[in-house]
């Protein structure tokens, strides 16, 4: 261990809830670890450290140039908004973040939604367990439509790790897909299709989000997003929240415009008890847990591991900035 290294986490919670091991970390440097940090107890809690790692505790300019000794801020996630990164540059801090590692396990949540919806997995359980089935007359109790996704069209805006693993998915049900993307069609595998984002929307019976947040992708799916949409398509947003106008998706939603929605994301987490997606018995919502497999967060923290070591050694790795 370097006694020299003032190593800070401060919200260790949500990656490492206790079933994990710090060990690693606390072998590099002098390590405090928080579960969580209030805005108001940052700078107390950092104020000598080298190294902060944070999941979702906001570094901005104020914050970075508050902390002299700073050089260091690793986030535990891939999306890295939440730190002022010409502040860091500036101050010659170096930030990194975890790319990667929730790949697989993104992409599988995006499906357990979209499964969910078209094939009503918890309504028809509930009504199992209520009793329903077991009242039925036939061997089969139906209530409500039942979906086969083979042949239907999937359209991905961003087509990055998990952008295309979901591809991969999609395609091996038997979708045709279409994306969004930068990338050239010649470069992309085979049985996907580059489309302008009116086109997407309008084309697909399925739209899953899977771009990072920024001032032009803040929301995106607006109310004219989402009357581009077939009568009866499905929204799935396992990126980040804001780049879906609530407000407008509850509309659709109750309107009947929409069959349903999938959301691992909302634009506050936790959400407020009045946010209108909440109400509508279509929204399908899960508290952001797309990235947080046994499995991923392992990943998470060997990758946040190896980036503090990398740092230390003069060789950062996964900069952002």
């Amino acid at each position: 261990m370097n006694e020299n290294i003032n190593i800070v986490v401060l919200d260790g919670f949500a990656g490492n809830p206790g079933d994990l091991s710090w060990a690693p970390l606390e072998a590099l440097g002098q390590c405090t670890i928080y579960d969580r940090t209030t805005p108001e107890q940052v700078l107390e809690r950092a104020a000598d450290a080298q190294i902060i790692l944070t999941n979702k505790v906001v570094m901005d300019r104020a914050t970075i140039e508050a902390l002299p000794s700073l050089k260091y801020i690793g986030v535990i996630a891939t999306g890295f908004n939440i730190i002022d990164l010409d502040a860091a540059r500036e101050h010659g801090v170096v930030v990194t973040n975890v790319p990667a590692y929730s790949t697989r396990s993104v992409a599988q949540i995006v499906f357990a939604h979209l499964l969910d919806i078209t094939n009503s997995v918890l309504h028809y359980t509930q009504e199992a367990h209520a009793g329903a089935w077991s009242k039925s007359k036939d061997f089969t109790y139906l209530n409500t439509p039942v979906m086969e996704l083979d042949g239907k069209t999937m359209g991905i805006v961003g087509l990055g790790s998990i952008g295309s693993a979901v591809a991969q998915i999609a395609l091996a049900m038997g979708m045709k897909v279409m994306a969004f993307t930068s990338k050239p069609q010649e470069s992309l595998p085979a049985g996907i299709v580059k489309a302008d984002m009116d086109t997407l929307f309008g084309a697909s019976d399925v739209v899953s989000l899977h771009c990072p947040l920024t001032a032009d992708t803040k929301g995106l799916v607006d109310a004219k997003r989402l009357a581009q949409m077939k009568h009866g398509a499905i929204l799935i947003n396992t990126a980040r929240g804001p780049l879906v106008d609530e407000a407008a998706l509850a509309e659709a939603l109750a309107s009947g415009h929409l069959m349903g929605a999938g959301l691992d994301v909302l634009t506050q987490e936790p959400p407020a008890a009045t946010n209108p997606l909440l109400s509508q018995p279509n929204c399908h919502i899960t508290p952001h847990i797309g990235w947080a497999s046994g499995e991923a967060r392992v990943r998470l923290m060997d990758i946040l591991v190896a980036n503090v070591k990398a740092f230390i050694e003069g060789a950062p790795q996964n900069v952002v900035n």
